[in-house]
This record gives C-alpha cells, structure tokens and sequence, in this order.
C-alpha cells in the first residue's frame, strides 16, 4: 500500500465546540502503512538530557488553509518545546520548502541540519470543515511511523495541533501524551486580604481560558471527574462551605448534599460513581464517601483528629489522605473501604494535600516546615522520598494523565503590609525534578487540577 492511500478505519473522539463547552466530534483516520520498528522510540531519561531534534515545517495549505497550517504547527512546537523533551530545529536552517516535504520529503536535506524527526502535512479549509493530513518520518531510516487524517470544525483547530503533539509524543517517547487535556483552577484578583476566587478553566498550554464563576462566592479545590465533563469543588455559598458539582456541557451547578457540618476537599472515585470528601462535625472532621445516584454518604475514618485531602489510587483499591490523629500533620493510606489505616510520611515538616499518580507509582504530596514549602514525590509504601521544588510557599499538585508532569501553584510574598507584590502563579514540572516552568494565566491562580485525556 502507497502511504498516500487511505485504509477504511476511523474513530472518534471529541472536539471543543464554538459554545459554552460543548464538545462536537473529531474524525480520525489512519494514512498509510506504518513502520512500528523500536529503534524509533527513545527513552524519556535520555531525552531530559538530550532532546530529540525535530523538524516542524508549516502545514502547507492555500490561503486561510495555509494561514490554519501555520497556527497548528505553532501548537505543536510549543507543547514538544514545553515537555523538555524535544529540540525543535531552527527553521532558519531548513532547506526543503514545506510544500516540497508534503509531497515527498528530500530526507537528505533534513539529516544535514541535525533533524532526527520531521513533521509534514497538509490543510484543506472545506467551507468551515478543516482536513489535515499529518505524517511524522523518521528521517535517518526514511520511515513513516505515523500517518493521520484529522477532520474538525475550523474553530477547533487547536486542539488538532494538541492531538497531533500526543501521536508524536507517544510514538518517539512510548508513552502517552498529555497535550489534549484542559486544567480547572481557582482565578484570583484583588487585594490579598478581600480576594475574589472564580473557577477558571484552560487548554493545558493556558490557552482558551474561560471563567465558570462569576466570583460572587469563593470557590476552592476544584477536582474533575473521570469524563472531564464535571468538577467536583469546594464553595463558601451563603458563607456555608459545602461541596458543589459543575456540569461542563450543561453550565448547571448544584450542591452535592445538605451533609451535617462543613464538606470539604472532595475528589471523585476513579469509576466516577462517588465522590470522597472530608465533613467536620463536632471538633473532628473524617472521610465519608458519597454515592452520586443515591446521594448517600458512607464513612470511612473515626476518631480524634482531622482528616482531610483524601485521593483514590487508580485501581479504586486505597486512599491516600493527611491527617493530624498522631498529633502532626502526616501522609496515611487505607483501604478504600476504610480499614488497614498507615502512615506513609517520615520526612522533616508536615505533610498535606497528597494525590495519587494515575500510573499508580507515586504520590504527590506538599511538606512545609521551618525551611518552607516543597513540593516532592513518595512511592506508595512511603519510601523514595524525592523533593522536586523548593520555595515560599507552594501548594497542591495535580499530574498529568500520563503520570510524567504535574503542576502546582507557588506564591511569592508581599512586599508591605497592603499586600503589594504578592502574587500565585501555576508552575509545572516533570517529575524527574527538571524542566520548571510557569504556566501563563490571565490573573493569579491557585488550585489546579489536570483532567484526564479528553480524546
């Protein structure tokens, strides 16, 4: 078979819509016959020291298509250039015009500048309808790994340059991507002492950002559930705090139960059928867990102390949560039906807001002490305690779906009393410990969450 052929295989997956955030359809179909040969994949620990030198010719296209063709490839290189992981090559230094590599790539020219991977395609602007041919070669072996026909609404064309950076990660690297995700945060403005908190949300390179509250009433730890349709977050209505679900298609709010006393830090169960939460009733607060149909609560921990920040494993098997019952703020993990309770954290300071890798190898944890605040990564058993990053004050990690990035949110201090000078920005990091960057929002921003893969 010609890799210019098209084999009859399609799947579907879903695209932002132009309203609200609805999410219409996406066509995928696969080009041609492609090479699977190993020696294409390079391990992600060589390339945090050496990133893949790629080339990122613009998508060639007549007219608007061609002005769709650069926008999409600018995408691309931003999320590859983002990771650490790839090297794009200078454009000043190809020598093959993108038209010219659409058709028939000269590998030759690409091997001279040091390219070890290159990125060629095609943009058809059908009358609102984009067609995008995508391909990615190997240039030393002059292979095609991948080939891809993408078709979607022209207002939809970033996240085909989202979908496209996860078939190159996943095909050079051996793992998913983690591009085609959004991030729900807390949106903060004002004076540090009267701050107004809106949920916010985001492409994952900060990009389409929306509010979802108006910041009439303060909003904390925002969670998304499994379909990455609905939040689970923490709301200060009427002065209550109480537990709200937000309903991304719909826009529909409403509170999760009239439970006795404050609900607070909830998180869905990985099934999507319950959401855990931490509720204080007397002078204690414990983990219940709440059934979504039913809206029936079940409790999980007893006793003195308080026990907040719970988090499911990926199996839906144990609980990750911190809790003051041994008379400091520590790490436990449990059984998800509450039993088999232990304490995981031994390291210097207080451990809190801990979350479980959705590879299931780590937890991600905060610890402040007198040194300050650190965000780090335990295995589950407690051992291989690792600091990431050091400062101020930083707070509440979040991994990507592919368990290899998190983000977090830091907080530089205020340079008088009125508050001047402060500020909380999101920052990501892989979880080697390299690559720390900040992730550009429009206002402060405290509280993020990653969603999972929306494809």
């Amino acid at each position: 078979m010609s890799p210019m052929d098209l084999p009859l295989l399609s799947r579907r997956a879903a695209l932002f819509g132009g309203t609200a955030l609805a999410l219409p359809p996406l066509t995928l179909l696969p080009l041609g016959k492609l090479a699977r040969a190993q020696s294409s994949v390079v391990d992600i620990t060589r390339a945090r020291t050496d990133p893949i030198p790629i080339a990122l010719p613009d998508f060639a296209g007549a007219g608007d298509a061609g002005r769709y063709g650069r926008d999409i490839m600018r995408v691309i290189a931003n999320n590859l250039r983002n990771s650490g992981l790839f090297r794009p090559v200078e454009r000043a230094a190809y020598i093959q015009s993108a038209e010219a590599a659409a058709q028939t790539p000269r590998f030759q020219d690409w091997r001279v500048i040091g390219a070890q991977a290159l990125v060629t395609g095609r943009v058809q602007d059908q009358g609102g309808q984009l067609r995008v041919e995508f391909r990615l070669w190997d240039v030393l072996p002059e292979a095609q790994l991948e080939g891809t026909l993408l078709s979607a609404a022209t207002a939809n064309w970033r996240r085909i340059g989202h979908l496209i950076s996860d078939v190159i990660y996943e095909r050079l690297l051996g793992e998913k991507g983690y591009f085609d995700t959004r991030v729900v945060y807390v949106s903060e403005t004002g004076p540090r002492d009267r701050r107004v908190r809106r949920l916010a949300i985001m492409d994952q390179d900060g990009e389409n950002h929306r509010f979802l509250t108006d910041g009439t009433f303060q909003v904390l730890t925002p969670r998304f559930h499994p379909n990455a349709q609905q939040i689970a977050f923490m709301s200060y209505f009427r002065n209550e705090p109480r537990v709200y679900l937000f309903n991304l298609e719909s826009g529909r709010q409403e509170v999760l139960g009239n439970f006795r006393g404050m609900t607070l830090s909830p998180r869905f169960s990985p099934d999507g059928r319950s959401v855990i939460l931490s509720s204080t009733r007397g002078g204690d607060a414990n983990l219940y867990v709440v059934d979504l149909a039913s809206r029936r609560e079940r409790q999980l921990t007893s006793g003195g102390g308080l026990d907040v920040s719970p988090c499911y494993s990926p199996d839906g098997q144990q609980i990750v949560f911190n809790s003051d019952r041994g008379g400091d703020q520590q790490l436990y993990v449990m059984d998800a039906g509450g039993g088999n309770v232990r304490r995981i954290s031994f390291g210097s300071g207080r451990y809190a807001t801990p979350v479980w890798s959705p590879r299931g190898d780590l937890i991600a944890f905060t610890r402040f002490g007198r040194g300050g605040f650190a965000i780090g990564v335990m295995r589950p058993d407690g051992s291989g305690e690792r600091i990431l990053s050091e400062g101020w004050q930083m707070e509440g990690p979040t991994f990507a779906p592919n368990g290899r990035v998190m983000m977090y949110y830091r907080e530089s201090p205020a340079r008088d009393s009125r508050g001047n000078g402060y500020s909380a920005r999101i920052a990501s990091i892989d979880i080697a410990g390299f690559n720390e960057r900040q992730v550009v929002t429009p206002t402060d921003a405290t509280d993020p969450a990653w969603s999972p893969l929306l494809a």
